[in-house]
This record gives C-alpha cells, structure tokens and sequence, in this order.
C-alpha cells in the first residue's frame, strides 16, 4: 500500500496530520509497522522529511475517538506548545460532512459549496484510477476538549486535503479470477472503499465487466429483502458496506440456492462469516475472533489460496470416485464370473483366488489411485451439486459395463485354457482354465487401474503419469507371477504350470479392457459434445 497522489493546498501539513492519525510507527530502521493503510501514511509522511517519532515528540497524543466502522473515521488530540490540535482522518465522503472549514493560504476559510464541489471531484478522480482515497482534516482548540466523544470531537473540522494510495493487486489474483469464473465460481467483492474505487478495481480484475454492477451500502438499505434476494444477481461489488450489509449479502445467495464462501479478518466480518456457508479467516491480518468462527484459515492471506483450495478438494473428491469406480468394478466382475460359472457348473475361481485379488491387485492400485494428480479439465467443470451421490455423473453405468467387460474377458480365458487342456470345447472344470482366468482377471484389473486415471479422458491423453500407480501395478504383477510360477505356492493355489503361449494370451485378453473401455469413452465424450 503505497501513497501515490495527493490534493492539498498544504502538502506537509496533510502529511503531519495523516502520520500523526495513525497507530502505525517507525522501527530503528524508519520502517513502518502497523496496519497496512496507517504504513502507507507514515510513509508518505516520511517522503516528505517528517519522521513520526519526532512529530509525536513535538506534538504528543493525549486522546482519540477511535476508528469505527459505522463512521469511518478516527480522530486524535494533540498538545502544542499554544493549544491543542486534533486530527480526524478517514473516508472522504463522510469526513467533508463534518467540515466547515478548508485550509488555505496557511489559514481556514469557509468551506463553499463549489470547493465542496472540487474537493468531490479531486476524489472522484482518484478513485476511478483506482486508488484508496483517504480525507484529512483538522481541528484547533484553546483547551484540551472536555467530551472525548466522536460527536464532540468530529465536527466544524478544516478540510486539509486528501490522499490517493495504491492497494497493488497481486499477479496471481487476475489468474484466480479466471478460474474462478471457469470452475463456476462468482467472486463478489465486498468493501469499505469508496464506488468508484472498488469498481475500478472490480473491473481491472475482471469481477465486473460494467460500473453498473457496483452497489453501495446506503443503495442497499433502500432495497427490501424480497426484491434484493430476486435482483442480488445483478450486483458483484459492494461498496461502504456495513457489517449487516455483509451478513444480507450471504444470506441473500444462500436462500437462492447458492453454496457462500465469505472472506474477512476483522471483528466485523465474523457475523458473515459465521453465516456464509465456508467461512474463511485471514491467518496474518485476521482477528482472533475472525479465526475462531472461521472453517478454514489462509495461512497467507492469499486469494489465490482459496482457488488452489478449491482445486485439490475437487481433486481428492475426483480420487475417491475413481477408486470407488475400480473397486466396485473389479469386485462386480468376480461376482459374475463365481456366479456365471456356478450357474453352468464349473469352478472357475476358488476363494483363495478371490481373497488373494482383493488383497493384492485391487488394493495397491486402489490406493495408488488416490495420489492421482487434478485432471486438466477439473477447473473447467461446474460446481458439484451438493445433493449428488458418489455414483452421479454416470458412475454407476460405467461401474456396470466396465465389470461386464472384465468378466467377458475372464470367462474367455478359462474357456480358451480349457480347449487348449481337453482339446474340446465344452463346460467342464479345467486347471488350465482356472489359472488362465486367475492370470486374465487378476492382469484386467490392474490394467483398468490405468483406465480409472479419468472418468472420460483417455488414458492416452494424460500428460503426466503416476508413478505410485505404476508401482503397485508392478508390484502386482510380480506377486502374481510368483504364486504361480513358484512351485510350492502354485500348488497351495491349485494352479497348473502354463505354457508361454497360454501366459501371453491371458496377457492380451487382460490388454482389452483398455482399448474397449476407450472406445466406450469416446462415445460418451462425443455424447456430452453434442449436448
């Protein structure tokens, strides 16, 4: 935050009078530390040779009316050498409305209707380039005031000019604003800037595309429940709000069906907060209080956080889903095949078989499948409707196709190692068959492991692999050799030494589920297309 521009008659005197209004101090090293805004006003005075320790010394602070939303201003009393001055700072609108005075020529002068008038222009102008605009104004008195209070203290001030600071939007925030807007996401802007600053920000940003877009808290008091809660649509900034804005402002969206995230780091903003759906607290600047009714804190203050928040809570809800789908896909396959197989009459897997799969080739993929990293598409996608199941989306479906194909291709396989055993084709037990489908249905899970990478993209258009998954999938495929090539394993299994040939075409049988369960893909993306 960094003062940029200022409109004054007495540049030094708006100087002494903004540092000497603040809470924010100098280090051994003449750095400012204190609230942002307070830093920013220490520092301007600092550019103009005015150190505050040295001010303060001169001019010692011996009460405060201090800042309040409701009035947006703060006033302090000081004690010179003939009298007493008190300083009022804050937001310019409101503060020229306690001015009867402006300095000029190193005197007061009644405040006129058309400096009025040029004032309001001068913070016009500064807000529509974006600007935070601050007022400073003045008080004299022959005696230390009696009545402390805001209303005895803040009025016939001398107006002493204003300041145009910068708030510098972070790179990353414009980006985050893109993909908010993709990913479904409204970002609304909720202020204590003046309109005209926070629109023109707003539409730097890209938050709003029209100044019209923009409301104040006083435009907002004028609007009834009914026709707000109709017409909030209409709205994505709002400027000069007060607490009770916010708080309307939520509830507002909330009753039109839309899930909130509030952002805040005062003890104003807690009420919202606590209401908004996912309330959010700033870990650096935030209150305690803020912290405390939050659900998630941003240890950076970052809005970018919440996107990146966003991204990997779809992200790990996307894996869960995709590990959901392999299992109940893999294990709906061993139910056809046991329960096709008992129906003609032979066994085709024993129940070590079948323990053996679930422990090995459809655990550790399984598991590898939650590391998967976001898909590209994920913050192009609409926000999930909280009342979606986990088989929404056309899981279900693809749950029951893709545990057909898998039991095709296992019932294959024991039917092929029973011709190459007995010669014939029939229905019959086969020790040849059974290890062929074990070796099938064990190597079509791990291969449709790669499948379950994403819903509906292909496999082969992943940039980036998985390593944890091509490890448990290796990791797989060794265990399985060995307990049926390794004789005294092999026989605990029941399983026949097969030949290369009927190894490779188990292999291969295994293979197809991904080429069918791509083709399958591409009809459903060419669906969704078209729709």
């Amino acid at each position: 935050m960094t003062v940029v521009e200022d409109y004054a008659d007495d540049v030094l005197l708006l100087a002494k009078a903004m540092a000497l209004c603040s809470d924010a101090t100098l280090d051994e090293n003449n750095n400012a530390v204190g609230e942002p805004t307070e830093c920013a006003l220490v520092n301007f005075a600092v550019t103009k040779a005015l150190l505050k320790p040295a001010l303060e010394t001169a001019e010692p602070r011996i009460d405060e009316a201090p800042f309040d939303s409701m009035r947006k201003m703060m006033s302090t009393v000081h004690r010179m050498p003939d009298g007493f001055v008190q300083y009022t700072k804050g937001a310019p609108d409101e503060v020229l409305k306690k001015c009867a005075y402006y300095w000029k020529d190193g005197k007061a002068q009644p405040l006129t209707s058309d400096i009025r008038a040029q004032i309001l222009g001068a913070n016009a102008a500064m807000a529509g380039k974006a600007l935070r605009v601050l007022c400073g104004a003045m008080r004299l008195h022959d005696e230390k005031p009696a009545d402390n209070s805001p209303a005895a203290l803040e009025k016939e001030l001398i107006f002493l000019g204003l300041v145009g600071m910068i708030d510098p939007v972070r790179p990353e925030v414009t980006g985050a604003i893109e993909q908010c807007r993709s990913a479904g996401i409204r970002p609304i802007m909720i202020t204590g800037d003046h309109r005209d600053t926070a629109a023109a920000i707003a539409l730097t940003l890209g938050i709003i595309s029209d100044a019209s877009e923009a409301i104040t808290g006083a435009q907002l008091d004028e609007i009834d429940d009914e026709t707000f809660e109709n017409t909030v649509g209409n709205y994505s900034v709002y400027a000069r709000v007060q607490p009770e804005h916010k708080v309307r402002i939520v509830n507002a969206w909330r009753k039109n069906g839309f899930i909130t995230a509030m952002t805040g780091d005062g003890v104003n903003d807690a009420p919202s907060i606590k209401s908004a759906d996912i309330g959010i607290g700033m870990g650096i600047t935030g209150t305690d209080v803020t912290k405390n009714v939050a659900d998630m804190v941003l240890a950076d203050d970052n809005f970018a956080t919440i996107v990146n928040a966003v991204q990997e809570g779809r992200r790990i809800y996307d894996n869960i889903r995709k590990s959901i789908q392999f299992l109940l896909s893999s294990n709906m396959s061993e139910v056809l095949s046991i329960f096709i197989a008992t129906m003609l009459g032979f066994v085709i897997l024993k129940p070590v078989h079948l323990l053996w799969i679930n422990l090995i080739t459809d655990s550790f993929p399984a598991l590898a499948l939650g590391t998967e990293v976001a898909e590209s598409d994920l913050m192009q996608r609409p926000p999930r409707d909280p009342n979606d199941g986990v088989f929404s989306g056309g899981v279900g479906f693809d749950v029951a196709y893709q545990g057909f194909f898998v039991t095709l291709l296992t019932l294959s396989a024991y039917f092929i190692g029973e011709r190459i055993q007995n010669g014939v084709w029939e229905i019959a037990d086969s020790t040849d068959g059974m290890t062929m489908a074990f070796l099938t249905l064990s190597m079509a899970q791990i291969f449709h492991s790669f499948n379950m990478r994403s819903q509906r993209q292909s496999v082969f258009s992943l940039k980036r692999q998985n390593l944890y998954l091509w490890g448990a999938a290796s990791l797989s495929l060794v265990l399985t050799l060995v307990v049926l090539y390794v004789p005294f394993l092999q026989e605990a299994f029941s399983f026949e030494h097969i030949s290369f040939f009927e190894y490779g075409i188990a292999l291969v049988l295994a293979f197809m589920i991904i080429p069918l369960v791509e083709i399958v893909k591409a009809i459903q993306r060419g669906v969704a297309k078209r729709k």
